[in-house]
């Protein structure tokens, strides 16, 4: 095969879910030296569908203040805001105790604590803006055969046998990133034994900004506002129990969701399709490799707990961002061990904090033995009178927590 065979590009991307995609716009942004952008490459295993949905069967993901600054600072915010419902509360509680803290957006002078945007809009979005940029092509459905690095590049052979080659390798494929098992990158995983049951829920009353976190003695409960009136359920379960509610029908799921949740929007009136998916935290230790780094969830798969996933995530492609761009500033390469490892040295604290935090807070509020449930019930008395007690829940809930390259 001659060298005119083979697609020479500066970036490719492996996944194109929302990591992938909002990585990919927020490169394509940056120049060169010259002037000229960047040649990204994304290749996606599955053809991604186009949603048409009412909204009632939606499901949706809270980005963080932090995450919609960054959002906006690589102008991206445009696509999602007409799509979201913002929180401007968040009510924390544990079933049966009387312990509960609250959080409002104006404590902190903000205009909202975050976002709730339905995946398969910001999805759309994203795919549209991917569409119309001139530098970035989509390759779907494209898979990865074989990963070749060396000092200068890694060469990547699909499964069509076409071969690119390219100066920087993003793996954002997953939580089962097949760019991960390739380079054997060491992992962290722990099965949680719980299972999360997603679905949009209505309510008497409208949720008007209000996020709910209540922890119950399977797992915890978390509503969060969407357009519409809606909100979403994100309800983690023992494996004992996630077979039972997803075999009741819709009058019989609702009556059991009523009395872990309580009254707080009055009776759940509806319930869109639920589905259901395990709870494993899996967590590269070190998410690099030769010209390549693991982002979203093949780098870490959360406990949706505290709604850390996506935001922590983006904090990781704000500074991968910075740092491309600090590079194409100074003249380095964009994908050598120098700016690779400079940008995992500035994540990695923030990272290791954010996992262990989410494990903690999942195994706490999950844990019946009432030594474990005094203390945690006293902390949340204790933050709802004591503001400074709130701070370290605040930071992460607002997703302020890490130096980026404002680039």
């Amino acid at each position: 095969m001659s060298q005119s065979d083979v697609r020479q590009v500066d970036v490719t991307l492996v996944g194109g879910g929302m990591s992938g995609a909002v990585l990919a716009l927020s490169l394509a942004a940056l120049l060169r030296s010259d002037g000229s952008p960047l040649e990204i490459l994304l290749l996606e295993a599955s053809v991604p569908e186009q949603h048409t949905h009412s909204g009632f069967d939606a499901r949706a993901i809270a980005l963080s203040a932090g995450t919609c600054d960054a959002l906006s600072r690589r102008g991206l915010w445009p696509l999602f805001a007409h799509h979201c419902a913002p929180i401007t509360h968040i009510h924390v509680s544990d079933r049966g105790h009387c312990g509960q803290a609250r959080l409002s957006a104006a404590e902190y002078g903000l205009p909202a604590l975050g976002q709730v945007i339905e995946l398969a809009s910001a999805g759309n979005a994203l795919q549209r803006a991917m569409a119309a940029a001139t530098n970035i092509r989509v390759c779907c459905p494209a898979r990865v055969h074989e990963i070749a690095p060396d000092e200068e590049k890694v060469t990547l052979t699909l499964e069509s046998g076409e071969l690119i080659e390219t100066r920087l390798l993003v793996a954002a494929d997953g939580g089962n990133s097949f760019v991960r098992q390739h380079f054997k990158l060491p992992v962290t995983r722990h099965d949680f034994e719980q299972h999360a049951i997603i679905a949009t829920v209505k309510t008497a009353q409208d949720p008007e900004g209000r996020a709910f976190e209540r922890f119950t003695e399977g797992g915890p409960l978390a509503l969060l506002p969407m357009q519409q009136g809606l909100s979403s359920l994100v309800w983690s379960v023992g494996q004992h129990e996630v077979d039972e509610l997803m075999a009741l029908d819709e009058g019989a799921f609702l009556a059991r969701l009523q009395q872990a949740f309580g009254w707080r929007l009055g009776r759940f009136e509806r319930c869109g399709v639920r589905n259901v998916y395990p709870l494993i935290l899996t967590a590269c230790d070190y998410p690099l490799a030769q010209r390549t780094v693991l982002v979203g969830n093949a780098a870490h798969a959360l406990h949706p707990i505290a709604g850390q996933g996506f935001n922590l995530g983006m904090r990781d492609l704000d500074l991968l961002t910075g740092a491309v761009a600090k590079a194409l500033a100074e003249g380095e390469d964009i994908g050598s061990f120098k700016v690779l490892s400079g940008y995992w040295q500035q994540r990695q604290r923030d990272q290791a904090q954010t996992v262990w935090l989410t494990s903690s807070l999942a195994q706490l509020f999950s844990n019946g033995h009432d030594p474990l449930v005094a203390g945690r019930n006293l902390a949340l008395t204790l933050m709802g009178r004591l503001p400074c007690l709130k701070a370290p829940l605040a930071s992460r809930t607002l997703g302020f927590v890490a130096d980026v390259c404002g680039n």
